[in-house]
This record gives structure tokens, sequence and C-alpha cells, in this order.
């Protein structure tokens, strides 16, 4: 791989180095073949047991730099000052074919410096889950942190009960988020804010970096990427969990895939973490928490300005912004999803009447819109607006159908592979990974995949398994 290594050289206040340790008999299980080549990973050129050792971090890939990286965070509302990578090590950046730099994070690799009372490990479960919901939303077109590898680390981790230990390679833009900059705000330390800043826009958005406003559009760069990221949440129903600041990447990535889950029936107001009892992070609530978490980031900026003082109202007028490009946002996703070409405020009526209709009436999320193309006509006023756009009914079909997906990795389906994991079966983890790779494709041989979950099989809550 071709490591070049940047947030190892900032300052130490930045991050601790660290070596992974949890693995004692590692065992690779299960690679993303089409990543490995992306990153230009050789994995012909390594024998089994290197494999075992490099993808569990027993050994180190040439040129990894390890380091745990230090953050804060509101956590439900509540600030923590010292979080970190607690059982996550971040092995360096990597350059991929196509030229663009990527992390890689290796986690469930052990303690650390910031692990506090936690064991700096983790289950096979959790792994399992973000390995193929990543991947599943990578392939609807999310931008997401993907999965690298999957490697069982020979040993037992309890939780809510005992699994396999496990640890796996994240990939991403970058893990830098915004309890990041709050981790040197609430130490005053605004020369390391201000450093993080810098080093933010040259990595991220280089083009601003002679621009003399270049703060405050970085700053809007990164507001319109995360809205833009949670209107795509909505539109697939969606629900990440647990959107601390701490778990809000500045990259406009989804990150963290704790407690997260796909609705089946739809529920405004739906909640699945089993630690979110006020549903602070409902379905419905995700664009106001992105807001709220952004405004922590202002605070950030702002504070690192020759005028503070006359910086606020600027920040704070740009929130009016943001709430209308995100429901601009929105709407382009679900007028999109309902084969309306050119979306007008009144769609806003045609959109809220169909998902009032599937409340009401406890239809599910994905397999209502899915099933579009044949049940259109049933609701008039949608018949009535395709039908009068200058598009046929044929090409507001094939819109449905490309933002509609077929399957999804529905929570059920989730549990069983991590079931069949833990005993070492990986077949369903295997299909499931191959299966996601083409969501929007009518797969009749997996028609079984698209079926909400029996009685018996309904997922009312989800962990976060750390």
């Amino acid at each position: 791989m071709n490591f070049d290594n940047t947030y190892v050289k900032l300052p130490d206040t930045f991050h601790q180095m660290a070596k992974p340790s949890s693995a004692k008999l590692p065992k690779l299980i299960k690679l993303n073949q089409e990543l490995a080549d992306q990153l230009q990973i050789d994995i012909k050129s390594y024998s089994q047991e290197q494999k075992n050792n490099l993808f569990s971090g027993v050994e180190l890939f040439e040129g990894s730099e390890p380091v745990a990286m230090a953050y804060a965070g509101h956590q439900f509302g509540s600030f923590n000052p010292k979080l970190g990578d607690g059982r996550a090590i971040l092995l360096g950046e990597v350059i991929s074919k196509n030229g663009t730099r990527y992390d890689l994070h290796l986690k469930g690799s052990g303690l650390t410096p910031f692990s506090r009372r936690g064991d700096g490990r983790s289950g096979l479960g959790p792994v399992v889950r973000e390995f193929l919901v990543s991947e599943a939303m990578h392939a609807m077109g999310v931008p997401t942190t993907r999965a690298l590898s999957i490697t069982t680390t020979g040993d037992r981790v309890p939780r809510q009960e005992t699994q396999p230990g496990a640890s796996m390679i994240r990939v991403a833009l970058g893990h830098i988020r915004v309890g990041t900059f709050e981790y040197f705000l609430c130490r005053r330390d605004f020369e390391s804010v201000r450093t993080l800043i810098d080093y933010s826009i040259n990595r991220f958005e280089p083009q601003l970096v002679s621009d003399e406003d270049r703060d405050f559009k970085f700053f809007k760069t990164v507001a319109y990427k995360k809205l833009s990221l949670v209107a795509k949440w909505n539109g697939l129903g969606f629900i990440h969990g647990v959107m601390n600041t701490d778990n809000t990447s500045i990259s406009g990535e989804t990150i963290d895939y704790g407690p997260c889950a796909f609705m089946d029936i739809y529920v405004h107001n739906k909640v699945y973490s089993s630690i979110d009892q006020y549903g602070r992070y409902a379905f419905s609530n995700q664009a106001n928490i992105a807001l709220w978490n952004l405004s922590c980031l202002a605070n950030c900026f702002i504070a690192v300005q020759d005028n503070p003082e006359q910086e606020v109202e600027k920040y704070r007028d740009s929130f009016k912004e943001f709430e209308s490009f995100y429901k601009e946002e929105l709407l382009k996703v679900m007028t999109s999803k309902l084969g309306i070409f050119n979306p007008q405020a009144s769609d806003e009526v045609i959109i809220n009447d169909f998902l009032k209709y599937l409340e009401d009436n406890q239809q599910d999320f994905t397999n209502s819109f899915r099933k579009l193309p044949e049940t259109y006509h049933q609701f008039a006023d949608l018949k009535k607006r395709l039908e009068d756009q200058e598009e046929s009914i044929e090409q507001a079909i094939e819109l449905m159908n490309s933002n509609n997906p077929y399957i999804i990795p529905r929570n059920h389906l989730i549990e069983k592979a991590i079931q069949m994991a833990c005993e070492e079966d990986y077949s369903l983890l295997n299909e499931l990974h191959e299966v996601f790779k083409k969501p929007f494709v009518e797969q009749v041989q997996y028609h079984a995949y698209t079926r909400p979950p029996k009685p018996e099989e309904i997922v009312h809550q989800t962990f976060c398994g750390t």
C-alpha cells in the first residue's frame, strides 16, 4: 500500500501512539477484495498467516504509523471532554488507485490511552453489522465509511452476551469529527483548534486554502455535506441511532454503525437504539440533531476568529440557509422515490400524504416505495402529478426503481448473519455481502431477503455492542 501519513505529523496533543494488542489467535474470515484492489493491496503476495496477522494488527503493514486519535463529544446532549479512540487505532493514510486519500482504522484493536474503563475489544456481532450495513450503504450511493476486513481474535468478549472477539479495518476519507474540534475548544487550546481547521481545509477542501473567508466557507461545506447525508438516510428509512458529535464526521460520511437500523414498518418517530430512551435520535429528529451538532462545530470556528463577536451573527444566519438547504435536499430525495422529475414545493403534500398512508396502515417502508410502479395509480394526487409532468410514466417508473432499493440490510437478516458467524458459519455473511452490492436490481433469486420480518424475527431494539 502507498502510505502517506499526515495526521500523525500533527502535535502530540492530537493523538497518542498505540499498538494493536487484542488479537491472540487471529484469523481473517472476510476480505473486501474490491476495496483491497482499490487500495492497491497485493493480497496474493501474503501467506495466510501474514494475512491473519496484518489485518488484525499483530503485524503492521509497511508504512503504517498507528495512533489513537483524541476527541471529545456531546453524547445524548451531555458533554464528555475526553473520549478518543478507546478501541480503535488509526493505522495510517493510504493513496488509492485514483489518487484519493483514505484513512485505515483498525476497530477492536485492544487497549489504547483513551480506553478509560473499557477493554478496547469488540465482539464479532458489531463488526459483522458494520461490515454489511456500511457496504450496503455504499452500494446505495450514501457517503459512508467502508469495511475492508473482518478478523476474529481468538478470544471471547463479554457484552450483552459473550461473543467471539473480532476486529475490522474501516476505510474512510477521514476520521476527524466535530468532537475533535470540541476536544481542544473545551481546553481553551485555541492554537490547536486553529491547527485543526487549517489541516482540515488543506486535506478536504484545498481549493479554499487561499480564500480570505476560508474558515466560514469550509464550515458551510461541512454543513451541506452533513445535511445532504441525512436527507439520504431519511430517504432510505435509515436510523443512525447515536448521532453524538463524536460520531459526526466532517468529511460528510456515515460513521459508526452502532445501534443503527433500517425501518421495516414506517413510523415517523421510530427509535431502535436501546440507549436512546427519550428519542433524541429518532428518525424524525435526525435533521434537527445534525443542525445541533453543526452549531457545536460553529462554536469552535467562531472562537478562533480575529473578531469572534462579529462572526457570531454570520454563523448564526447560516443556519437559516441550512434549514432551507435540507428541506430542498429531502424534497429531491423523496420526489425521486415517487417518480417526480422536477420537484415543486407543492409536492410536499403528496410526499406527506403517502407517508401518512404508510404509517396509518402499518406498511413496510422499503417495499411500499419499491412497489410504486404497480400501485401509484391508487394515490390520486401522485397519479395526476406523474401524468402531468413532461416525462413519460415509463421514465417515472425507471426513476422510482433507481431510487427505491429492492433489498436493504434488514435488521433480522443482519442478526441472523451475526448469530451464524458466531457459530463459525459465514455463509450468510458472504451471501448478503454479494446481494447488497446490487440493491436496486430485482434479484428474484433472493426475493426472500426482501420480505419484512415475521413476528418472532422483529428486532425491537438495537445495541451499540461496545
